[in-house]
């Protein structure tokens, strides 16, 4: 199944590296405006975090900079395979590589964070 587009879609990560920041409490809010992505993320460690690349089909490479909550500073690169699980959200499964420090590149799972089920839609609550 084609994904259509990130755009407006939030996403926090279900399996992060050793070598990894982030964690479940990191949430990331993507746009997409052709095939150019961005997010912008925070929570847990991650003080404010942002990524900014490229998609091509389920494709995507990104360059990341963020703050960690103790003032450390830090940016990578990373490629990005786009999929859907069996309850249709989407999955990104990253392999990064640190640039701004030692250490071995790892991988990261995100998942979509679910939307909220229809029957709480504002219509429903007017009548």
């Amino acid at each position: 199944m084609k994904i259509s587009s990130l755009n407006g879609i939030k996403m926090n990560v279900v399996k992060t590296a050793g070598t990894g920041v982030v964690n479940s409490d990191t949430i990331f809010e993507f746009q997409e405006t052709e095939n150019i992505v961005t997010a912008a993320y925070s929570g847990g460690l991650i003080a404010r975090g942002f990524l900014a690349g490229i998609r091509q089909g389920e494709r995507l490479s990104f360059t990341f900079c963020q703050l960690q909550t103790d003032g450390q500073m830090d940016n990578g690169l990373s490629h990005c395979v786009l999929s859907l699980d069996s309850d249709g959200l989407m999955i990104l499964t990253e392999s990064f590589e640190w640039k701004s420090r030692d250490g071995s590149p790892g991988e990261n799972i995100f998942r979509q964070i679910e939307a909220p089920s229809s029957q709480y839609s504002q219509k429903n609550f007017l009548g």
